[in-house]
């Protein structure tokens, strides 16, 4: 697809528009309700409905499969990145009317590194048509790892630092309490760092680490960076709203990391193809359509069968509890024949 450096400016200052408009609504800090999430949640997927259809009208078919393939792909790798982003939240113990604030930067930074890998990205691609070799075989191997770590048993859900955050930490001191949203403070005449500016710098810069996996995904979807940036960025500034109204539903996505294996290691397998395509090796190659498909039937499926198995879960642990032998007998003050106090817990 030929994109003009006119509909380039046009859709990056499109774009910061709509930040601008989400900004300014929540611009006063406060508790996001399951209503505000969810409203702004349909708000930026009927975005990039529109924005496909603009594709489908004004581009070709072929564009806007590409976007919505790309787009679906971005949004279910991103919901992985929200168990991250509670554990950092509850690291920094962001106090919840500061959360929002917190995100929208966060993602912010996120969308202005990501923009720097799709642009090199596309620059490698333009000029080594191998690098679809190492791009599947990466995919490959991450969703191989995804699997492995699905699987452990004692996965760990603690939260650590990069490098680049430490390196922060060190060389700029900081305050131990919030400021409200400021960033920094002056304290017996010197300027200090606040934890909301460290925690912003957490969020963006692990978003980063997941583009590692996410952007070669979608360069297995479409090698058109308009696309490719588009549908990253759709999908990455309606994830703050997703936080707020799928947050308590996180622990029930349990087969999620296996059906975001599947489609990474599917979509691996459709960049090595593409690859011995280029190469002159007559090797069938995976249609847009057929893309799109297993992936919205994979997250479908994986969605029903995370519910089911939640659900049945649920059901048994309380049959679970009750069935296991007591070990080390009731607490001080209390019987045991019934459930604990809040007294008794003390």
């Amino acid at each position: 697809m030929d994109v003009s450096f006119l509909v380039w400016a046009a859709t990056v200052i499109g774009l910061c528009a709509l930040i601008a408009v989400d900004f300014f609504v929540g611009r006063k800090p406060h508790d996001v309700s399951l209503k505000e999430a969810g409203t702004w949640t349909i708000v930026w997927i009927v975005l990039a409905a529109l924005f496909g259809l603009g594709l489908l009208l004004f581009g070709s078919g072929q564009s806007a499969g590409e976007f919505f393939a790309g787009y679906i792909t971005e949004k279910s790798l991103s919901v992985d990145n929200l168990f991250v982003f509670v554990l950092i939240m509850a690291k920094f113990a962001v106090p919840s009317i500061y959360q929002q604030r917190v995100l929208m930067v966060g993602v912010l930074i996120a969308l202005v590194l990501r923009a720097g890998f799709i642009a090199a990205g596309a620059a490698i691609i333009s000029s080594f048509s191998w690098v679809f070799f190492l791009f599947g075989a990466f995919l490959v191997w991450t969703a191989w790892k995804l699997v492995q770590e699905a699987r452990a048993e004692d996965e760990t859900e603690a939260y650590e630092e990069n490098r680049l955050l430490k390196a922060v930490e060190r060389r700029f001191p900081s305050t131990d309490e919030y400021h409200g949203t400021k960033l920094f403070i002056r304290e017996n005449g010197r300027r200090l760092m606040t934890p909301m500016l460290i925690v912003m710098l957490a969020i963006g810069t692990t978003d980063v680490l997941f583009a590692l996996d996410s952007i070669p995904a979608i360069f297995g979807l479409t090698q058109d960076p308009y696309i490719v940036f588009t549908a990253n960025a759709f999908a990455l500034m309606g994830l703050r709203q997703l936080y707020f109204l799928i947050g308590g539903l996180l622990k029930k996505l349990v087969h999620l990391s296996y059906g975001l294996s599947i489609i990474l290691g599917f979509i691996g397998v459709k960049l090595v193809l593409h690859a011995l395509h280029e190469a002159g090796v007559h090797v069938p190659e995976i249609s847009t359509p057929v893309s799109l498909g297993v992936i919205c039937a994979v997250l479908v499926v994986t969605t029903v069968t995370s519910l089911y198995a939640s659900k049945k879960q649920d059901r048994q642990s309380p049959k679970s509890t009750a069935a296991a032998p007591p070990s080390g007998g009731a607490p001080d003050g209390h019987d045991g024949r019934g459930p604990l106090s809040k007294d008794d817990e003390r």
